[in-house]
């Protein structure tokens, strides 16, 4: 699943994959921007931990589960 999240006032926006489905990622934004916590937390596929503030998310866009096609489409 490909994940890219725009922060406010940044140039680039974070853009990484995990093997979380959609509506897991959905459920857990949903609930870091409700909540009060103040953070977003999400793992990709190496281990890695991103701690996003919740004040600075300007949008999160969430890729389909697809497998991409190699070769030529035709």
């Amino acid at each position: 699943m490909d994940i890219r999240i725009g922060i406010l006032n940044a140039p680039r926006e974070l853009n990484f994959e995990t093997s979380q489905t959609a509506d897991e990622i959905a459920e857990q934004v949903s609930a870091a921007l409700t909540s009060g916590t103040g953070f977003l937390r999400l793992s990709d596929d190496k281990g890695k931990v991103y701690l996003i503030p919740t004040a600075g998310i300007a949008y999160v866009e969430i890729g389909t589960e697809e497998s991409r096609r190699i070769g030529f489409v035709g």
